[in-house]
């Protein structure tokens, strides 16, 4: 059969199966800009960009990505994840001018977008393994604190003074929270109880209905009646100079779609503050990225793996694009990507057809955007980062052991006295030297000794030796990758001296995957090992 033959038959296959899928897939990417439009909103204020800017992104994201990607059932939008990195790039190269401060931001982006493409060609996507779970996990409980500590205020009305660091912003909050404005509390209040209340329900139908959109709605309804849009609340306080209570607290967009646009400006690319902000949007959003389309294939009831290269490569283009027209910076975002699963989402047209939605409103309906109350957006976002930080993250860390939960907080508390980069590495350094102090040898730490046999009767055995552990396991993971499904695979780990969570976590995944995919897996060799924990995936060292 010629070239051209295998084309047609592969464009037939391709168009019959849109043809089956269309429908399903438009709904649940109508469901999915349900949620992503007051996100994308909230998004974009609280990172000090424009409204529309989380829009801009998201449809893009939707109508471009989608397209050239690598994964089948994800959304691409901006995300709170980013908020921290984006909101203080703004703060530092514009030095107190948020406008010169959002473009100059706007050209980190391009650059960082450009990078993601190069590493996405390059095959970097497996280093996300690099960084352990732990300091992961510390990371986004760290964002989760701060977005909380920068929307409180906007959901009680106040603006506080900008702290040297989140610690202190902790401080000045409990202090401003005496000072609120009574109407825009109630809004915050409301929006949180539908947050919280809402999934509880047990009404099939009524749960299709996204919690998001109802706090927008009920937002507008109080924010006409208290006309949000006149307010001006009286100075019931002696307030101090840190604290004001002007608005506005109501949304603001540009009368059109074509006013929305911003262009970069690249006059800070030579000052180490504008790589400091390209840095930390290329590591915190291609690990997020990678993260969560792992984290979306495990959803898949097809059992479709994604091409993480490949999905680099597409949102470092996406964000190249955006960052040339004014939008966020976007990543895979997990809670629209599980949404769009959970309402039946077939194939990556769903991502689309949510791209295609949230234009089309913006161009029919956008001074419906003008009615939202701020506090409801701020609830949004604290809601994220309270799930972010919440108690039982914690208590998840702790039942893998006190060294997860050491290198965890220790992770958050540089992160909040420092920076986000800084409190990564920190975390890392922290989670080699509890592994050097357990003995592991100054050479395993970035040196895996393992050998693989394979058998006639298809089976494979891989015999582990020395330490298995985060920053050493990324070589195994490649060759893994490689194996074919359907044979029988073994792990033999009797000679590892010690095998941290991260490597454990990746074993199990690896097992339960490879069998639900037909194939035999099993991990032999941890009779004689003695875990930090109970926790059947938390490390283990070897006693013999």
């Amino acid at each position: 059969m010629d070239n051209s033959a295998i084309q047609g038959s592969d464009s037939m296959t391709a168009s019959s199966r849109f043809k089956s899928r269309w429908h399903s897939d438009m709904l649940a990417g109508f469901l999915v800009f349900l949620i992503a439009l007051p996100l994308c909103l909230g998004v974009a204020v609280a990172s000090g960009f424009p409204a529309m800017a989380g829009i801009i992104s998201a449809i893009i994201g939707g109508l471009l990505v989608s397209r050239i990607n690598g994964s089948h059932l994800s959304i691409t939008g901006p995300a709170a994840g980013l908020i921290v990195v984006i909101f203080t790039s703004v703060q530092t190269l514009g030095q107190g001018d948020m406008l010169a401060g959002y473009r100059y931001t706007l050209a980190a982006i391009v650059v960082s977008g450009l990078l993601q493409i190069v590493l996405g060609r390059y095959q970097t996507g497996r280093l996300a393994a690099f960084f352990p779970a732990s300091v992961v996990h510390g990371m986004l409980a760290a964002i989760g604190i701060i977005i909380m500590i920068k929307q409180l205020p906007v959901m009680l009305g106040i603006q506080v003074a900008s702290s040297p660091n989140m610690l202190m912003g902790i401080l000045g909050l409990l202090h401003a929270q005496a000072y609120f404005v009574p109407k825009i509390g109630l809004v915050a209040l409301l929006a949180l109880c539908i947050l919280i209340g809402w999934p509880k329900l047990q009404h099939p139908m009524l749960k299709r209905i996204p919690a998001p959109l109802l706090v927008i709605i009920s937002g507008m309804g109080l924010g006409h009646l208290f006309d949000l849009r006149h307010f001006s609340p009286d100075a019931l306080f002696n307030l101090p100079n840190t604290i004001n209570i002007d608005g506005p607290f109501l949304v603001s967009i540009p009368d059109s779609l074509m006013a929305s646009f911003y262009f970069p400006d690249f006059a800070q690319v030579a000052s180490l503050a504008f790589w400091e902000s390209v840095i930390s949007i290329t590591l915190i959003g291609s690990l997020e990225t990678l993260l969560c389309s792992a984290a979306v294939d495990k959803l898949d009831p097809e059992k479709r793996y994604s091409d993480l290269n490949k999905d680099l490569q597409a949102i470092g283009i996406g964000n190249t694009l955006a960052g040339m027209v004014g939008g966020l910076p976007m990543i895979v975002e997990i809670i629209r990507s599980s949404a769009n699963i959970e309402y039946g989402a077939r194939s990556g047209w769903s991502n689309f057809f949510h791209g295609g939605f949230l234009l089309l409103f913006v161009l029919l309906f956008p001074r419906i955007i003008d009615n939202i109350p701020l506090a409801s957006l701020a609830a949004l976002l604290v809601y994220t980062g309270y799930r972010l930080a919440s108690p039982q993250a914690f208590a998840k860390t702790l039942d893998l052991g006190r060294e997860q939960l050491a290198i965890f907080v220790i992770t958050i508390v540089s992160i909040l006295a420092s920076n986000l980069l800084a409190g990564v590495m920190l975390g890392i350094v922290a989670k080699l030297l509890i592994h050097l102090l357990r003995g592991v040898p100054l050479k395993n730490i970035i040196s895996i000794s393992y050998r693989l046999q394979r058998t006639q009767n298809d089976t494979v055995l891989i015999k582990v030796s020395g330490s298995a552990i985060f920053s050493n396991f990324i070589a195994l993971k490649s060759q893994l990758a490689t194996l074919k499904h359907g044979k029988t695979v073994i792990f033999d780990l009797s000679d590892v001296y010690l095998i941290d969570h991260t490597v454990m976590e990746f074993i199990a995944d690896y097992r339960d995957d490879y069998i639900e995919r037909g194939g035999r897996c099993e991990i032999k060799g941890l009779g004689q090992h003695e875990a930090y924990a109970d926790h059947e995936l938390a490390a283990r060292i070897n006693k013999a």
